[in-house]
């Protein structure tokens, strides 16, 4: 185990599966005390307990703003916050879901700017904050009007709080696909592969990277960026 992040606290709000899993485990190995959220204080628990190094879990469900400031009341202080919690949404205008797109809005733009809200007096002046966001915003498909539309969401909420916030440091993630996530790696992602100039997908470890990088360089600040191996490009 690393000590390079010892003394550092981190807040992972959707830390039980996927890239905010390995974000997690990341963090902790180099040292930092990390709290992540899941939907359910038993996913949370069990998620925390697999990862160990002094990992613990909290019940955080960011689809309901009006319940995150007792969610997150036992944090006290805050170095480094990472908001990965997303939700996959296919809806079409021929089968339109109202609920669906409601909770999907608010769990990304009012619950990412709720939970920093709530946090805003327990960052550190060295704090740095990094949202997720995705490349729907420029790729859009048939069914990702709402996945598309938060996603533009994110970008403005990175721009307005890093001026708000400031000196904390605001940015996000923007991944194309990750070829080895657990929701894409059985998946025929060829197509996009033909449109990569890498000639391959990104990686969970180069999205961890990523926002290590975010989190850890002091002049970077404001930034969207997208990690997608210039599939953009073609």
């Amino acid at each position: 185990m690393s000590t390079e992040r010892a003394g550092r606290t981190a807040i992972v709000l959707g830390g039980t599966q996927g890239i905010g899993k390995e974000i997690v485990r990341s963090l902790a190995s180099k040292g930092s005390k990390v709290v992540l959220s899941g939907r359910t204080i038993e996913s949370a628990q069990a998620a925390a307990a697999e990862i160990g190094l002094g990992t613990l879990g909290i019940a955080v469900d960011l689809s309901e703003p009006v319940t995150i400031a007792a969610a997150l009341a036992s944090i006290e202080s805050v170095n480094d916050l990472v908001i990965s919690a997303i939700e996959r949404d296919s809806n079409t205008l021929d089968n339109y879901n109202v609920a669906a797109a409601i909770r999907l809005v608010t769990l990304k733009l009012v619950g990412y700017t709720e939970a920093v809200h709530t946090l805003r007096s327990r960052l550190t002046s060295d704090a740095s904050i990094v949202l997720f966001g995705g490349l729907a915003l420029e790729r859009p498909y048939p069914g990702s009007t709402t996945v598309s539309t938060v996603n533009g969401g994110v970008v403005g909420i990175v721009h307005s709080l890093a001026c708000e916030l400031a000196p904390v440091r605001v940015n996000a993630i923007h991944p194309g696909i990750i070829g080895d996530s657990p929701y894409w790696e059985n998946k025929d992602n060829t197509h996009v592969i033909n449109r990569t100039p890498l000639g391959r997908l990104v990686t969970m470890n180069e999205i961890v990277h990523s926002v290590e990088f975010l989190l850890d360089n002091t002049g970077i600040n404001g930034v969207n960026l997208a990690v997608d191996g210039g599939w953009l490009l073609k």
